[in-house]
């Protein structure tokens, strides 16, 4: 799909509600693929990269390149929402929940078919995570808000605006010597059509709103 992102029906609780679900998702889709063990997503090679050229520890890498991220999408017109902030805080906080079953933690002891499964499951699961969380409109995570704001320019694709900046962040992370595998790859190249295609259900579904909704809640408004 071209253009502005499909949007949630319903006030504010509705939208609440999906920005919540999504964020969870995401949380989910990222443990999955933590366990699978199969490669680190292209941003984390990136700031594992910086982490080994700096004093910077990964998490703290983590921030900075978020917040430069940020900082370039608000400059080039895209304003940091609640959303934004949930991001920064829920998805962590859902991450260290998850992680902390200790079913969950097991997985990544599974075999390469089982872990292999993870690894499909947590890609195919950034789709509905983004369509939501994005969907719900109050505003999105930086490096979201760095591909919405690339997707307004006209004749440009959603799917290939994410891919694009996967792959410059995972281009980046090797040359600063990060490490990835098949999984690393498998996710640049996919996310961007999984992104795009649930955007596009969202938008054919009931949850979608017909008519433009208020604007995101913007920081600072």
């Amino acid at each position: 799909m071209k253009g502005p992102h499909p949007r949630v029906r319903g006030g504010i609780a509705a939208r609440l509600a999906s920005l919540v679900a999504g964020l969870f998702l995401f949380a989910l889709a990222i443990v999955l693929l933590l366990e699978s063990r199969l490669g680190l997503s292209p941003w984390d090679v990136l700031n594992q990269g910086i982490a080994r050229h700096s004093p910077l520890s990964f998490g703290a890498a983590n921030v900075a390149v978020g917040l430069a991220v940020l900082v370039l999408a608000w400059g080039l017109g895209g304003a940091p929402g609640v959303g934004t902030v949930a991001n920064a805080v829920l998805v962590g906080t859902f991450i260290q929940l998850l992680t902390s079953i200790d079913g969950i933690d097991d997985l990544s002891s599974d075999p390469l078919g089982a872990r292999i499964a993870l690894l499909v499951a947590g890609i195919a699961l950034v789709g509905p995570a983004s369509a939501l969380y994005i969907g719900a409109d109050l505003g999105a995570g930086p490096r979201d808000t760095l591909m919405l704001v690339g997707a307004r320019r006209p004749g440009r694709r959603v799917g290939v605006v994410r891919a694009t900046l996967e792959a410059s962040a995972l281009a980046a992370g090797i040359v600063l010597g990060g490490t990835f595998g098949v999984g690393t790859v498998a996710f640049a190249l996919l996310v961007g059509p999984v992104v795009e295609a649930s955007f596009a259900l969202l938008a054919r579904s009931r949850l979608a709103a017909e008519q433009p909704v208020a604007a995101p809640v913007v920081i600072g408004e």
